[in-house]
């Protein structure tokens, strides 16, 4: 059903979260194209999340016309935003907070993005140490018995694992 009015509420008078829904669906669609993951998985979720987060508060939407087009500006600034070793955490907490003092009360996209962002903070998800991978181990001589290797895993914020699955994602795009 089309709403009655075109100042982003519907009939009855709630608000319609469009830029939120948007820049989650573009999210979807780059780690959906790109295959990088099974798209039932919670690490889907938070490649997804961890995207539409990050596409959300550096206001994507602001100068892309056309959702389903990414320019070539906005893709480099997705990519720096989502660069291993960044300091993403501290970039969406402070660009959050900044939202919530803009937004009015009550603004449905900030609290679907809050809503992701608790998500992507509490939500543990047992996956790979990448810090505990070191340099190639020799192998044992032919015969010298079975050599065990162990992958180490870990519990880790689900933003650690959907950050760098987003950034794939776009720079696959």
């Amino acid at each position: 059903m089309r709403p009655e009015k075109s100042d982003g509420t519907g009939g009855n008078g709630l608000p319609v979260p469009m830029a939120w829904l948007s820049t989650e669906y573009i999210a979807d669609e780059l780690l959906r194209t790109g295959d990088l993951m099974e798209p039932t998985t919670l690490e889907f979720r938070a490649g997804r999340d961890a995207l539409a987060l990050t596409m959300f508060l550096s206001e994507y939407l602001r100068d892309t016309p056309a959702p389903r087009a990414l320019p070539e500006p906005r893709v480099d600034e997705l990519r720096l935003l989502t660069a291993y070793g960044s300091t993403w955490r501290s970039w969406v907490c402070e660009r959050l907070d900044e939202a919530g003092r803009r937004a009015a009360p009550g603004d449905p996209d900030l609290a679907l993005a809050r809503a992701a962002w608790r998500w992507l903070e509490e939500t543990e998800l047992l996956a790979a140490d990448l810090d505990a991978i070191g340099p190639p181990v020799p192998r044992e001589p032919v015969g010298a018995g079975p050599h065990e290797e162990g992958e180490v895993q870990v519990w880790t914020p689900a933003w650690q694992l959907g950050l760098p699955l987003g950034h794939l994602a776009v720079h696959l795009y």
